[in-house]
């Protein structure tokens, strides 16, 4: 089929890549030359493992443009993958959906095609979408005759770091529609997944328990709101594990047992039960601040969502209060932090806990330390004022420190020989952000072992 991909971010990129793979005629188009040059060049302008070697894969199959005359034309579905970021209500801003729909109906030139909403936004979407499109094809001078064209749905469930498995192996694709045809229509693109008859990537063999992948097909709003419930719910997990945490520090019991023993309910199941520093990304907070926003909307109030929010918010401000409990005194303190980004495998530091705990500990006098293997360079362009405290080495880091903290379970972190950096620090403290240190083990090569939860 031939697909167009408005929009290259981790959404955009991932799914025209994934489907060009797959054997579809995709056409990525993104309005920033520089990164249409990157992309055309088989460089990855984000930090995403695998996507490079899949590009390659990929590329009989996949162009990259700049210009929506070339991409839509002839699409028979146009992905609109384009930011939604927070307005300052906590509703989505909307403004670059406007305009990409505005820009393909300008272009829309197929018997039928099948705008898909890529994006995460507000249940309701769809219908301002296909409002907007049929007034600006209605406005066309060059109109065409015997166009057709529908939206839908198809929200993406990808977790950054591991994207690429969770397009071409979901656990569910959910489509949603008020138009039988469009469903029609993604039914026999995704059929490959559905069905998994595609030959892997070289690079990521099919797990052995998928055989088949589930597909929800469904309406517009329902497909809308099963994205928001799904980042709401997990959300939830983490702050309710986070909550239980401080519990079980009070209580004097071990938090990893505790989250344990409820994962093996498999009513509850284990994921997303790991207590630590909270959730960041562009997800979770976006989309439990939307849900909240919409439901107002409605003279509704979300209660156990907003809690989950507060208690996120809270446990970035405990991982501060641990190291102030334990120092006494924060000025002139020298604070080592192991990780920027939100959580591994990336380099996106939306919302990540790091940014919020580096900001709080130098408005308290602290002298923070930052490292990160791979957001570095991020992190220089997307906070300038930091930017100057970091550091080039962990050896660095470790130099002459008051206390380190793990704020990010970087697989380069938990292989760490820990031992030949308690001789460098000037007291060998600690915070464990992630719960994935072994306490015991750190305790016996001479650190005092500090966790957000206990």
């Amino acid at each position: 089929m031939k697909v167009c991909v408005v929009g290259t971010g981790y959404v955009g990129l991932t799914t025209g890549v994934s489907l060009a793979f797959l054997g579809h005629e995709v056409t990525c188009v993104d309005l920033d030359q520089a990164k249409v040059d990157m992309l055309s060049a088989g460089r990855c302008p984000i930090y995403e493992p695998g996507m490079e070697d899949l590009l390659a894969e990929a590329a009989p199959n996949l162009t990259f443009t700049t210009s929506y005359a070339d991409a839509v034309p002839g699409a028979d579905v146009v992905f609109v993958a384009v930011q939604t970021p927070s307005a300052a209500d906590g509703s989505p801003d909307l403004r670059y959906l406007r305009s990409a729909a505005e820009s393909v109906a300008q272009a829309l030139d197929h018997d039928f095609t099948v705008v898909v909403n890529k994006s995460t936004v507000p249940i309701g979407s769809g219908n301002w979408v296909d409002a907007i499109l049929r007034d600006s094809f209605e406005g066309r001078a060059d109109r065409p005759g015997g166009v057709e064209f529908a939206v839908a749905s198809n929200p993406e469930f990808l977790r950054e770091g591991n994207a690429i498995a969770d397009t071409l192996y979901p656990d569910r694709i959910v489509i949603g529609s008020d138009n039988p045809r469009s469903l029609e229509v993604l039914n026999r693109l995704y059929r490959p997944i559905i069905n998994q008859t595609f030959t892997p990537p070289t690079f990521l063999t099919r797990p052995e328990d998928v055989n088949a992948v589930p597909l929800v097909s469904t309406d517009l709003a329902s497909a809308e709101l099963i994205k928001y419930a799904a980042n709401a719910f997990l959300a939830l997990k983490i702050s309710y594990a986070n909550e239980i945490g401080q519990l079980a520090a009070k209580v004097g019991a071990d938090i990893t047992e505790v989250a344990r023993g409820m994962g093996l309910d498999q009513r509850i199941g284990s994921r997303f039960l790991q207590p630590g520093v909270g959730w960041g990304g562009s997800c979770f907070g976006k989309d439990t601040k939307a849900l909240i926003a919409t439901a107002s909307e409605y003279n509704l109030e979300m209660p156990i969502v907003k809690a989950a929010r507060d208690v996120n918010q809270r446990q970035r401000a405990i991982a501060v209060e641990r190291l102030q409990d334990e120092l006494r005194i924060l000025k002139g303190r020298k604070i080592g932090l192991l990780g920027l980004a939100f959580k591994p495998n990336t380099d996106d530091l939306r919302d990540a806990p790091a940014l919020d705990i580096a900001n709080s500990l130098i408005a308290r006098g602290a002298r923070v330390k930052l490292h990160d293997p791979v957001a570095t360079d991020r992190f220089r362009i997307e906070q300038p004022e930091l930017a100057p405290y970091l550091t080039q080495s962990i050896d660095e880091l470790f130099a002459d420190c008051d206390a380190v903290v793990l704020v990010t379970e970087w697989a380069q972190y938990l292989e760490l020989d820990w031992s030949k950096f308690v001789g460098l620090m000037r007291t060998p403290i600690v915070l464990d952000g992630r719960h994935v240190l072994d306490a015991e083990r750190m305790r016996r090569i001479g650190y005092k072992y500090l966790a957000v939860a206990g």
